[in-house]
């Protein structure tokens, strides 16, 4: 039986935590209080969800192995962002494997997206075209042509609506049936009717480097990093590295492991027990060693002051779209009943 969720955050630890389909780290690059929206629908084969967030965002991870993800703008007005150094524009599918992405988005930013199994995805690809799907090894969009894309997009919105405002809809099988086949059958044919944008040789080099960096990154939490010792890691040059961090996350690397930080240090006080836990400690554990110039900086990205979010109420990061409110524990726990069905 189909079902779904629609939520509402004002975090991104519980958004990043909330998506099924990928591991992901979302770090925003503005200051602003954040919103992000999510609507889920899962049905007997097919996943889809629709994404809104407020402001702009660099996305590190990877997606969950087992399914075919293929992600889309879903809003009417021109939309960019860059995908692993290539430009998405509206009307554009990106085609994911499951290796390391990057992405970077506009505030006011949508995204939608559809999974299948690779199974599922290679039986309803051979019984409409006769050909099993082939993805390419390296990262790659799809442009389908324009009819058949607005096709797509209204049905996903169609669903994306029925979710949000009479779910028990999609509780109806002969209905939630309907849906997915028609949502499978278009999906099918913009991915085999369409043309492929491949990523090139050099971008696919930049991505390799931009991966191994944030694997050092992630091997290196909490010690004072300097660009010598960076560059000698991932094996490349300092102009190298740079250009590479600059097409896949849209700034330098000492700037974005700066940020990066930064949103770390946060969730750590966000999540902390102020009882046991004191801002120079975690300023410390993340590299920040002049307090003074964190908690300026800090107060500038999050507009409060560490002790300020260390010392805030742990409740209602989170809330359902039908106004009740869940706790950073429930969502992360993934314990939480919403909508219709459990997350």
């Amino acid at each position: 039986m189909a079902w779904s969720t629609a939520l509402c955050f004002t975090d991104p630890l519980s958004f990043q935590a909330a998506i099924s389909t990928a591991d992901l780290e979302l770090l925003p690059t503005t200051k602003g209080q954040f919103r992000a929206e999510l609507t889920r629908v899962c049905m007997d084969q097919l996943w889809i969800q629709r994404f809104y967030q407020n402001l702009p965002l660099i996305i590190a991870g990877a997606m969950k192995p087992g399914r075919r993800i293929f992600t889309f703008f879903t809003s009417t007005e021109p939309a960019a962002m860059r995908h692993c150094g290539m430009n998405v524009l509206s009307g554009d599918i990106i085609v994911n494997n499951f290796d390391e992405i990057h992405q970077q988005t506009e505030a006011e930013f949508r995204l939608g997206s559809m999974s299948l199994t690779t199974h599922d995805l290679d039986a309803a690809c051979k019984a409409l075209t006769g050909f099993e799907f082939s993805g390419s090894p390296l990262k790659h969009l799809i442009r389908p042509n324009a009819a058949l894309m607005s096709r797509l997009l209204k049905l996903h919105e169609m669903v994306g609506q029925i979710a949000t405002t009479i779910p028990q809809l999609l509780e109806v099988p002969k209905a939630a049936r309907s849906l997915e086949q028609q949502l499978i059958h278009i999906l099918v044919k913009c991915l085999t009717e369409s043309i492929a944008s491949q990523m090139t040789t050099g971008c696919h080099r930049h991505d390799r480097i931009v991966a191994r960096f944030e694997e050092f990154l992630e091997a290196n939490p909490n010690t004072p990093l300097y660009l010598p010792e960076i560059c000698a890691a991932v094996g490349a040059a300092e102009r190298t590295l740079r250009v590479a961090c600059e097409e896949n996350l849209g700034m330098g690397p000492i700037r974005y492991l700066a940020l990066r930080r930064m949103h770390l240090a946060h969730r750590t006080l966000l999540l902390a027990d102020h009882r046991s836990t004191t801002v120079t400690q975690v300023a410390t554990e993340h590299g920040f060693w002049e307090l003074g110039r964190f908690s300026v900086s800090y107060r500038a990205m999050f507009g409060e002051t560490p002790s300020e979010t260390l010392h805030r109420p742990r409740d209602g990061q989170l809330m359902c779209l039908d106004g009740r409110h869940l706790s950073q524990t429930q969502i992360l726990g993934k314990s939480t009943r919403c909508g219709s069905r459990l997350i």
